[in-house]
Formats: C-alpha cells, sequence, structure tokens
C-alpha cells in the first residue's frame, strides 16, 4: 500500500441507549467505490427500524469485514476506509463529532444539521433497485421527500407517467398509483381483488383504505413464484419465532358494549378535529382504558427475567402499526400521564411517522404493553403474538351491531371483543380476568358528558 494512505476503521455506532448489536441489511457502497463524508454506507437493521450508518471522513470503500445480514455488536469494526495522509488527519479529528450523527441517522431521515437539498443525491435502497429494474436515471426524477430525496412513490409515479422500464422484475404498486404487469408476472388475486373491490368492513373504524403490499416478484414457473425476504421481514420472523418458543401464551376475550362510546364521539368529533387537526379515533378512548387497569394491575407491565420478574413502573403503550410490508410497534411513552386528546394527538403522530417513513429508533424503544386496533379491517376474533419480552397484548376488535338482551329485553347495542395474549409464566386467568373486567367497565364507563381534556 501506498505510504501516502491509510485505513480507518469504521464501527458499529450506538444507535440507541439500550442497543447493544445491529443486523447489516445492505451495503451501500462497496470496496473501491469513492465515499464522501456523512454519505451513507450501509443500511442496518434493528427493532424493525432501518437505519443508515454515514461515513465519518472522505476516501475509498476499504474492506467490508462484516456480511450482509450479519448481526454486529456495538463498537465491533464493519469496514475500513481508505484515505489519503491529508484527509485522514481531517477525519480523524472529525470521527467523534460525526460519531452522534451515525447514532441518529435513519432512513430516510436526513440529519438536522444538513442544508435544504442536501438529501437531494441520497437514494434509498428500495429506489436504487427500482431504478435498476426499470433502467431510470434518478437525476431526471423529481424528488418530493425530505429536503428533496426521491422515494420510492417518485419512482413509480415517474413509470407511469411514460418513464421507461425493464423487462426485468416488476413491482406491484399500491392501489393509489397501479402500476401495470407484465404478462410474465404471476398476477397476484388478492392484491387485483383489493384494487378493484372497495374493502368491506364495519366503518366504525377504518379511517383510510388500508394499504396494499408492494411485492418484488422473481420468476418462477408456472405453479409458483417467489419474494425474497427482506431484512426487517427476516427481523419480524426472528421475533415472532422467539416470543413463540418461550412464551407460553395463554388466551382469553371479553365482550364489551361501547355504545356510549360511540354516541360520544360521533357529538365531539368534528369539533376536535377542528381545534385539533387530528382524528379523534376509538383507539384514544381504548388507550385511556387500558392504562387505567394496568395502573390498578400493575403486573400486566412486567417482563419475565428467569430468577424474578421485573415490573416497568413507566406505563409506555406500544402500537401495532402495519405498513405495506411490515409492522411497526411505535411507543407512546408514559401513556398514563395523558388524557384522551393528548392519547389521540401521539397516535395520529406516530401514524403519520409510520406514513412518511420517519419513524426513529427512539420512537420503537421502551414498550412495555402492546394495544393493536385489528377492528379496523373488520376483524371480530383474534388471537395475537406477544411483542417479546412484554407479558401481554391486547387487540380491540371491530364495533358491530348485535342483539342484546338487557333486563330480559332485546335492544341493538354496538359490541366490541378485547382478545388479550398473555404470558403464562407471569399471568394466570385470575389476574388477566380482573384486568379485562376493569378495561370493560372503564370503555363502559364513557358517556355524553365524558371530557377529552
Amino acid at each position: 500500500m501506498p505510504s501516502n494512505k491509510t485505513l480507518t476503521d469504521v464501527v458499529m455506532p450506538q444507535l440507541a441507549e439500550s442497543l447493544v448489536s445491529a443486523t447489516i441489511g445492505k451495503w451501500l457502497k462497496q470496496p473501491g467505490d469513492p465515499v464522501e463524508q456523512y454519505e451513507p454506507i450501509c443500511e442496518v437493521i434493528t427493532d424493525k427500524v432501518n437505519a443508515e450508518i454515514p461515513s465519518t471522513l472522505d476516501g475509498v470503500m476499504g474492506e467490508l469485514l462484516a456480511k450482509e445480514g450479519e448481526e454486529v455488536q456495538v463498537g465491533a469494526i464493519i469496514c475500513r476506509i481508505e484515505t489519503s495522509s491529508v484527509s485522514s488527519a481531517a477525519g480523524e479529528s472529525s470521527t467523534e463529532a460525526t460519531a452522534s450523527v451515525s447514532s441518529t441517522t435513519q432512513s430516510p431521515v436526513a440529519p438536522v444539521m444538513e442544508p435544504e437539498g442536501a438529501q437531494r443525491s441520497r437514494y434509498s435502497p428500495a429506489v436504487q433497485t427500482l431504478a435498476a429494474q426499470h433502467g431510470l436515471d434518478l437525476r431526471q426524477i423529481a424528488g418530493t421527500g425530505l429536503g428533496g430525496r426521491v422515494t420510492r412513490k417518485d419512482v413509480l409515479a415517474f413509470i407511469e407517467q411514460g418513464g421507461p422500464a425493464s423487462t426485468g422484475t416488476v413491482a406491484v404498486a399500491s392501489t393509489s398509483a397501479p402500476a401495470p404487469v407484465q404478462p410474465n408476472v404471476v398476477p397476484m388475486a388478492a392484491v387485483s381483488a383489493a384494487s378493484s373491490e372497495p374493502v368491506r368492513n364495519s366503518g366504525l373504524h377504518l379511517t383510510e383504505s388500508p394499504s396494499i403490499p408492494t411485492i418484488e416478484v422473481e420468476h418462477g414457473d408456472r405453479s409458483e413464484y417467489f419474494i425474497d425476504v427482506t431484512p426487517i421481514r427476516n427481523t419480524i420472523a426472528t421475533r415472532m419465532r422467539q416470543s413463540v418458543s418461550e412464551i407460553p401464551h395463554g388466551w382469553m376475550m371479553i365482550e364489551v358494549d361501547v355504545t356510549n362510546l360511540v354516541q360520544l364521539r360521533n357529538k365531539i368529533k368534528q369539533e376536535f378535529k377542528q381545534k385539533e387537526g387530528v382524528n379523534l379515533t376509538y383507539l384514544a378512548f381504548l388507550l385511556k382504558a387500558v392504562v387505567g387497569a394496568i395502573k390498578d394491575y400493575p403486573i400486566m407491565n412486567s417482563v419475565w427475567a428467569v430468577d424474578k420478574i421485573i415490573v416497568k413502573r413507566d406505563i409506555n403503550i406500544s402500537l401495532a402499526v402495519g405498513t405495506e410490508d411490515s409492522v411497526l410497534t411505535p411507543v407512546i411513552k408514559k401513556a398514563d400521564q395523558k388524557n384522551i386528546a393528548g392519547l389521540a394527538r401521539e397516535i395520529e403522530e406516530l401514524a403519520s411517522k409510520v406514513r412518511a417513513g420517519k419513524l426513529k429508533l427512539d420512537d420503537m424503544q421502551g414498550g412495555t404493553f402492546t394495544v393493536n386496533n385489528t377492528g379496523s379491517f373488520g376483524s371480530i376474533l383474534t388471537q395475537p403474538i406477544i411483542n417479546y419480552p412484554q407479558a401481554a397484548i391486547l387487540t380491540f376488535e371491530s364495533i358491530v351491531k348485535r342483539p342484546v338482551v338487557i333486563n330480559d329485553m332485546i335492544a341493538v347495542r354496538s359490541m366490541a371483543n378485547l382478545c388479550l395474549s398473555l404470558d403464562h409464566r407471569i399471568l394466570d386467568g385470575v389476574i388477566c380476568g380482573r384486568f379485562m373486567q376493569r378495561v370493560k367497565e372503564n370503555m363502559e364507563s364513557y358517556s355524553l358528558d365524558t371530557q377529552v381534556y
């Protein structure tokens, strides 16, 4: 190696306080590629969130010491960057300063200190792959993302408007911009049906049409086709397998009369929307009922630690949010300290971050109890898998009108099921039955006089 060249080690940064390792999802730079300071060199996966690791200096990518799909401990060397002797001194002096940038940068969110438009030339792996498949020059595509960054939707829109397309793998787009299916791709009946027919649901939960998955399809034979397992999907599979294999799941369901809640929400939702600018959903009322019940039965807010049970003092509610190709669990921190309006704002904020792909790692950390609004898809009965290592997960099913016997008389009421999966190492039927009964009482106690502030 020439004497004027030096190699600088790049280590796995600590992307979050509790993070001890991360998985290399994709290398964005290969040996020999030029690298600029702050330019992303690889994408890592942790807690179901993609994060880009930026370079700390200018140079040329050297040896890759970690493979794609490999789990790497924080502080371990993942690659080396070759620099000239002139630039290496500057690079070394800036390493410490840029370490904080590495620990807070995630895809597709840009570092705060970068000026408007600095993101224009940064492309996510999904965008690069799609552009390569269709033979596109990304510089010709107008970006609508943060800082002018080109998003996947921008590329799909460009293709729909007559951009060049290759004969390779075809991406099946969402219903908002359906891509024509090429003859050599196996048609997906489920996607086609969902694209042409409205989703049937109760109409009480659903605020928008559910996203249709965007799937990369490889060519198989006439009887099958292949879908690549993404790093995020692999992480989900690992966590679900760990939950099912380690946690002895128990399950129970309770029926709740939410007629008064429906009337209350119908009465105030328009005024709330005008005042707060966010939707007042049924989920906000449920979360308030759940955190109230957890206060009464704090053992629900715990984790198993082999020789002891750790009960968490803070009630941090994880929300299971489905995206096009994964399930994310952003967290509402200290949910017990928020009123119904505050919970509604938090739900809207986290949902917006998920839709925009702007979740931070901190948004995913610290959950102690998970709630899933499965009723938004019309579901009436669900047996959920626990969000490891928590002790329980609760699903809120669809609200439907049913005949109910009240004082020996039949009345039509708005009813919903609440389904709970529990860690039977920590929780038993008695405590969970009482917890569910308390949630039911809290939900049925809502009236037209209930205050959301």
